[in-house]
C-alpha cells in the first residue's frame, strides 16, 4: 500500500468514526453545554481542519476560523470536505504538503475531536454504542454519510 493509499484509508476511517459520532444525535445535542465547547462548535472546528488540510495540500497554509452553522449544515460540511479530500488524494495531482505533516497536524486533530464528540454524546445522555473498529468495513473512497453498518457493536 502506498503512502497515498494509506492516507485515503485514514480519511475513510475519519469518515466512519465521525459519521458514527454525529449520526443519530438528538437535536438538542448540538448545543449541549456540559463540557466547554458545544458539539456543533467542535464539529465546525473539524470542518475548519479539513478545509485547512485541503488548502495545505494545494499549497496554502492559511488558517480560517468559521462560524458554526446548524448541526445538519456542519455534518454535511464534514462529509463534503472528506469527499473533496479523498478525490484529491485519488487523483494524480501533486500534493503541495507532505502527507505525514497533514496526518500529524489536522487529520490527527480531527480524529481527537471526533473522540470528544463521542464522549460528549454519553455526557449528554445519548451514548453511541461501542464497536470493534478492527473489523469495521472501512475502505478508501467511502467518505460520505453512507457508511456501512457496524460489524461488531457492543
Amino acid at each position: 500500500m502506498s503512502e497515498r493509499e494509506l492516507f485515503r484509508h485514514t480519511v475513510a476511517t475519519l469518515a466512519y468514526r465521525g459519521g458514527k459520532a454525529i449520526r443519530g444525535a438528538p437535536e438538542s445535542f448540538a448545543s449541549f453545554d456540559g463540557a466547554g465547547k458545544t458539539p456543533v462548535t467542535i464539529l465546525a472546528h473539524i470542518g475548519d481542519l479539513l478545509d485547512w488540510t485541503l488548502r495545505m495540500a494545494r499549497g496554502s497554509a492559511e488558517w480560517k476560523n468559521s462560524q458554526a452553522q446548524s448541526w445538519d449544515a456542519e455534518s454535511r460540511r464534514f462529509f463534503e470536505r472528506l469527499t473533496e479530500l479523498d478525490a484529491l488524494l485519488a487523483s494524480n495531482d501533486a500534493l503541495q504538503a507532505p502527507l505525514e505533516r497533514l496526518f500529524q497536524g489536522p487529520i490527527a486533530d480531527a480524529l481527537t475531536h471526533v473522540g470528544q464528540v463521542a464522549m460528549m454524546r454519553r455526557m449528554a445522555g445519548s451514548p453511541m454504542r461501542g464497536e470493534n473498529y478492527y473489523v469495521a468495513h472501512i475502505e478508501a473512497g467511502r467518505v460520505g454519510a453512507d457508511q456501512t453498518a457496524a460489524a461488531n457493536e457492543f
